[in-house]
């Protein structure tokens, strides 16, 4: 029996871990009597809570869509766009003892204490609630559709003429473009491909159809998470957080021996697939990922990594500075070895199905449709539900934090804690349900995970440089913010929607198309077609690098897409980045697709960096005591009791000057401070684990070739 597509015994396990779930937050709802409980698991989690939230937090198994999907379409560089934070890991080893030295409630909270300013507590609260609702919330349902739509799929026996009209329009495409790609298209057929195509960059043609509809699936599965944390708030979520690593593990792992039974092995995997598709560094030539693109991609990450309101409130709710920190750098490492289990999934994707999924963003789902058996499908769902349940959990949590504390409180102030807690379970709903609208809007996971790594720039810089630098300014950071909101966030959604400039000849503009000959290993289908005499033969072939919007993100398509007379429309984000390098006179539509990438990060790492410094050269410091203060009681070790952390406190603020002696740059306003056995200590292992990870990646990459 099957209900929409899936086995009643599938369907039995996902509504057992529904319930599961929702046991949970009953059960936490009786430990919730405040803010403080709500909102930082009342500053108690252990070395193991925070593990299970930072890994939950860092590893959505939404993430596992995107990146499986970016290896399908460019090999194991793909992975980087999930991977590069690797890098950053020892990082988190001194980045988390900042947001629990600080001993405040949301990253809002550091503007006020920090400057005085409730008008940048303000701003902040206002831009990471739009920033989240784009780039988590919509981008976690956006993420968990694509992967179980191919999982939920009508019987073909039952499609309507549109549905079976549109499922062999799809494969004609492939047809075309594989023609295309090899130089033996025929002019005739020139037009009916362009149109196609078009339907096909506007995710119009599918090999399947679906039975999940979107608005349906975000409503339910939103809903739930909603309930769930008005009940048990973050200590309910780091709870789920414990169930799902170990879910996430085994869905990351689950599809490997699966899909290479499918396909023969290992040594099989390598013959279906390029070899520069295992390429860690870039390889095919229409890669995004090359050393520079990556370099530039970890250049964001380390300047925008500190902006998320997430880093306040979990490193805020460990017990202590080693809890924190262990939570933070095992629950990273983590993550870093199941994105190789996922970046393998998008390899056996690629020789499985070939280059020709629709959309590639629901390569993991078809994987789980094609190779899983019934029973492992629902484990399967479960861990991709509960995946989002745990992100947007303590996302939702976060974010009714910033609502309630920096925007509600201040607007009505002296209401009872009953009050607040009331409206701090509403805001859980009401900012999911507007990350539901969003998602509606959005279409590819790529898109919004790039977007969302350059918005974290808006407010990392900042806060990054206010932790090192005492000579930062209030006004610096308002043009700092202004200026990079404008760039990367207000310009790029404006552009599209006015539809002079989305239909304009200058901004439809496209690379050149390239035809180049690569050295080929000969296929079955090589021979065939007469360009090899045997399998395994080495010949060149001729390829056609089709061109790609300069500055849509998601492609230019035609406003009709029957009429090849029809004109072009950008898709997607604009690209301001790459338009000032046009303007400045430099021969974008020469880029590749990497160079394209490597701009964008360019540009808008910095440019904010080049505005805080020098504005706040220019302008007046900020109150001396009040500036004291700050950075005395973020160098006061957090104490065994809340009680004696308060005394260690009151007497940092008594002498502001009782650690100088820490400064690894005296009478400066940098301030770095001198490593003591424990900072040295993990950063050593960090790095050491750094090397192991990329040892590891690159041995599984050569298994069988």
């Amino acid at each position: 029996m099957k209900f929409f597509g899936l086995h009643w015994i599938d369907v039995s396990i996902i509504l057992a871990y529904i319930i599961t779930v929702l046991v949970i937050g009953k059960i936490f709802s009786h430990g919730v009597k405040g803010e403080k409980d709500f909102f930082l698991g009342g500053r108690s989690l252990g070395r193991w809570l925070q593990f299970f939230l930072n890994f939950g937090n860092m590893t959505d198994p939404g993430q596992a869509t995107t990146t499986a999907s970016s290896v399908y379409r460019q090999g194991a560089g793909g992975a980087w766009l999930a991977l590069i934070t690797l890098f950053l890991t020892p990082y988190y080893w001194f980045m988390n003892v900042w947001f629990r030295r600080v001993r405040l409630t949301t990253m809002a909270d550091l503007f006020t204490d920090r400057f005085g300013s409730r008008f940048l507590s303000t701003l902040y609260a206002v831009t990471m609630l739009m920033i989240a609702v784009v780039g988590v919330i919509a981008g976690g349902n956006v993420m968990a559709l694509k992967t179980l739509q191919p999982l939920m799929v009508k019987d073909p026996l039952i499609y309507t003429v549109a549905e079976r009209a549109m499922v062999k329009d799809y494969h004609e495409f492939i047809e075309l473009r594989t023609q295309r790609q090899s130089g033996t298209l025929a002019t005739a057929t020139e037009d009916r491909y362009s149109t196609l195509r078009d339907y096909y960059q506007r995710g119009a043609l599918q090999p399947y159809v679906s039975y999940l509809n979107p608005v349906i699936f975000y409503l339910v599965s939103t809903g739930l998470v909603a309930v769930f944390i008005m009940l048990g708030g973050l200590k309910a979520s780091a709870v789920v957080d414990a169930v799902q690593a170990i879910l996430v593990v085994l869905i990351s792992v689950i599809l490997i021996p699966f899909g290479l039974w499918r396909i023969g092995g290992a040594a099989a995997l390598h013959e279906k697939v390029p070899d520069v598709m295992f390429n860690l560094f870039g390889g095919d030539i229409a890669s995004e990922y090359t050393w520079y693109s990556i370099c530039a991609l970890l250049l964001v990450q380390l300047i925008g990594i500190a902006g998320s309101q997430a880093n306040m409130t979990i490193a805020g709710s460990a017990k202590d500075e080693k809890a924190a920190r262990l939570g933070a750098v095992t629950g990273g490492f983590g993550k870093r070895f199941v994105t190789i289990a996922w970046a393998y999934c998008g390899l056996i994707a690629f020789a499985l199905f070939g280059p020709g999924i629709a959309d590639p963003d629901q390569a993991w789902g078809l994987l789980t449709r094609e190779l899983l058996p019934v029973g492992l499908i629902g484990i399967m769902i479960t861990g991709i539900l509960g995946g989002k349940i745990a992100l947007l959990g303590a996302q939702s949590v976060v974010l009714s934090g910033l609502l309630v504390k920096n925007l509600y409180e201040p607007v009505l102030p002296g209401r009872s804690d009953r009050h607040y807690m009331v409206v701090s379970r509403l805001a859980v709903p009401a900012l999911l349900g507007a990350g539901v609208l969003v998602g509606l809007y959005l279409n590819s996971v790529i898109a919004i995970l790039k977007f969302m790594i350059v918005l974290l720039l808006v407010w990392g810089v900042p806060i990054t440089v206010l932790f090192l630098w005492r000579r930062v300014t209030q006004t610096a950071v308002v043009v700092q913010v202004a200026a990079t909101l404008l760039l990367i966030a207000v310009i790029p959604w404006i552009v599209p929607n006015i539809e002079s400039l989305a239909r304009s000849e200058t901004l439809t503009q496209t690379t050149r198309e390239r035809t180049i000959k690569v050295a080929s290993v000969a296929t079955a289908a090589d021979v065939a077609a007469g360009r090899a005499a045997q399998v395994g033969d080495s010949f060149m072939k001729t390829r056609r690098i089709e061109p790609v919007s300069l500055f849509f993100e998601e492609g230019v398509v035609r406003v009709d897409p029957r009429d090849p007379a029809s004109p072009k429309t950008g898709k997607g984000l604009f690209r301001t980045e790459v338009y000032l390098l046009k303007i400045l006179g430099v021969d974008v539509a020469g880029f590749n697709s990497a160079q394209l990438l490597t701009t964008r990060y360019l540009v808008d790492a910095l440019i904010p960096i080049s505005l805080i410094f020098g504005v706040s050269l220019l302008t007046r410091r900020t109150e001396p005591d009040r500036v004291a203060r700050f950075y005395a009681r973020l160098k006061t070790p957090v104490a065994a009791t809340p009680e004696l952390d308060i005394e260690s406190v009151e007497a940092s603020y008594a002498s502001p000057t009782r650690f100088d002696d820490l400064k690894l740059f005296p009478k400066s306003d940098w301030e770095f401070t001198k490593w003591n056995r424990t900072d040295a200590g993990g950063f050593a292992v960090c790095c050491a684990l750094v090397v192991v990870v990329l040892l590891v990646f690159k041995a599984t990459m050569a298994i069988g070739g």
